[in-house]
């Protein structure tokens, strides 16, 4: 067993969805401790923080739609799961045009994280998206979305003050924040 991992005794697949699927497994932590872990298995996501920098001050392109599990609307950066064999790179450009009919010149890997790592193995691949071109969108059949560009400091007082509530979306507000500071 290597020094840090843990090392599974037993595993099923407990259900198996169209996104993701769910396993319910007991392992040895690396620590000897046997314990039972229900893990949701997903491929992984894409999330592109598109940015405007050809008007006076620094503007970022955010979408509002309808989140079924938050129960409302939530504006948020265009993001989706990346499909199997795509990398992230070509998933956030497939998603930026989906969601806003926008395309970049520049890309950028800004960060990549763990959403929930206490049960979840989905990673995030954040991109900084620059130099936009407007085009058409072509969202999937079940999103209605609305777009609209926002200037970096509105966009922070809106994190602040609880009008953006989606994770994804606030670390990457607060990452383009941070780097106009440095």
């Amino acid at each position: 067993m290597a020094k840090n991992r843990a090392r599974v005794v037993s595993g099923r697949v407990v259900y198996r969805g169209p996104v993701f699927y769910v396993t319910s497994e007991q392992v040895r932590e690396p620590h000897g401790v046997t314990a039972r872990r229900d893990i949701i298995r997903h491929p992984g996501s894409v999330v592109v923080m598109p940015v405007d920098e050809s008007t006076a001050g620094t503007r970022i392109l955010l979408a509002r739609q309808y989140r079924y599990a938050a129960g409302r609307p939530l504006w948020e950066f265009p993001a989706g799961r990346i499909d199997p064999g795509e990398s992230a790179l070509a998933g956030g450009r497939r998603e930026l045009l989906e969601e806003t009919g926008y395309t970049a010149r520049h890309w950028k890997l800004a960060l990549k994280f763990w959403v929930s790592p206490g049960f979840l193995d989905e990673t995030m691949a954040l991109y900084l998206a620059t130099g936009l071109h407007k085009g058409q969108a072509q969202p999937e059949e079940d999103e209605f979305i609305a777009k609209r560009f926002f200037p970096i400091d509105s966009a922070v007082r809106m994190v602040e003050n609880g009008q953006i509530l989606d994770a994804k979306t606030i670390a990457g507000i607060l990452w383009l924040a941070r780097l106009r500071t440095k």
